[in-house]
């Protein structure tokens, strides 16, 4: 995507808006759907983000990721597969905001449940969910980062080097956490 970098304060509605695409894609789905979860930025309440909802449905095992683009294209989503070279183990569907539409733009990235992916993005999320100060560098890193660039995976690509030390921090300390065995 290219244009300017858009980080909006954060909106109580995004929970909202996420449950009303999750229960779309919940009854396109039916029972290849194992888990679904909102996952990115305006998943953590009180974080700024770009306007887009990120929703990670969950499936028994990669074999199925095919299998969704049917369903969810029939939702109205588009079906990007540049990514899947480098990423052969998600199916990443968007849409964007329509000038005058009421619709949230969103992405949705299919993967299998407890994969890396997977695990990684609810390690991200839940660790900012119960760390505001962190959460709070996140947003401030996000607010400086955003003028700098115009196309979003760029953006994205600056980002790296601080998501990764959070989830490093984060898997740590769930580590620490676990009983010995």
């Amino acid at each position: 995507m290219t244009g300017p970098i858009i980080i909006a304060d954060y909106d109580p509605h995004w929970p909202d808006l996420y449950r009303i695409e999750a229960a779309r894609l919940r009854e396109a789905l039916g029972d290849l759907l194992v888990a679904i979860e909102h996952v990115g930025s305006t998943s953590v309440p009180g974080l700024p983000a770009k306007p887009r909802i990120d929703i990670m449905p969950g499936l028994a095992g990669e074999d199925d990721l095919d299998r969704t683009i049917e369903p969810i294209t029939s939702l109205g989503f588009e079906y990007i597969s540049k990514f899947e070279d480098e990423m052969p183990y998600r199916r990443l569907f968007t849409r964007n905001q329509e000038p005058g539409s009421s619709q949230i733009a969103v992405n949705i990235h299919t993967v299998a449940v407890g994969s890396e992916f997977w695990e990684r993005h609810l390690l991200f999320r839940d660790y900012l969910r119960s760390h505001p100060d962190v959460a709070d560098d996140y947003a401030r890193l996000k607010r400086e980062l955003a003028p700098q660039f115009t196309e979003t995976n760029d953006y994205a690509g600056a980002k790296t080097e601080f998501i990764k030390s959070i989830e490093a921090r984060a898997s740590a300390e769930r580590h620490a956490r676990r009983p010995s065995d």
